[in-house]
């Protein structure tokens, strides 16, 4: 059986665009935002991001249900950070590119994530919803209604 191997997937968009923001950042340094002292929190937030990501993965594994996106799902996983987003690996990548532009400092890096958040949900989001829908149907649609798309 042959692999599969594709860059159309969350993580690669997550990288390219924390090289964006590096590249933003460094090329030009519109406005600098955050002083120094503070931008030490960009840190801290990067640390909390990850955390909603690793327990969304655990959840899943544990459901023995896909991680990658477009692939069959096998169970609603509704519980842990899935009672307040539907979606906590992008929030968490989301926060980490947050912390990442504190720790830049300067305004051209915040102008990439909500550029990410738009990609994603248009790329991943709204066809992983679809799909969802399709598979669980009235679950997923109680589900939908219960808990928002971010936050």
């Amino acid at each position: 059986m042959r692999q599969e191997r594709t860059l159309d997937l969350p993580p690669v968009y997550f990288v390219v665009a924390l090289g964006v923001m590096a590249m933003l950042d460094y090329v030009v340094p519109v406005f600098p935002l955050v002083a120094k002292p503070y931008r030490d929190a960009g840190f801290a937030i990067m640390a909390l991001a990850a955390f909603p990501i690793a327990w969304a993965a655990l959840l899943l594994h544990r459901a023995r249900t896909g991680i990658r996106p477009f692939r069959p799902a096998t169970a609603l996983v509704t519980r842990g950070p899935y009672r307040l987003t539907r979606n906590p690996m992008y929030l968490g990548m989301t926060g980490i590119l947050l912390g990442a532009a504190i720790l830049m400092g300067s305004l051209t890096p915040f102008i990439v994530i909500p550029a990410f958040m738009a990609l994603v949900a248009d790329r991943f989001i709204a066809r992983e919803e679809a799909m969802l829908e399709q598979a669980f149907g009235p679950a997923y649609l109680e589900y939908k209604q219960r808990v928002r798309r971010w936050l």
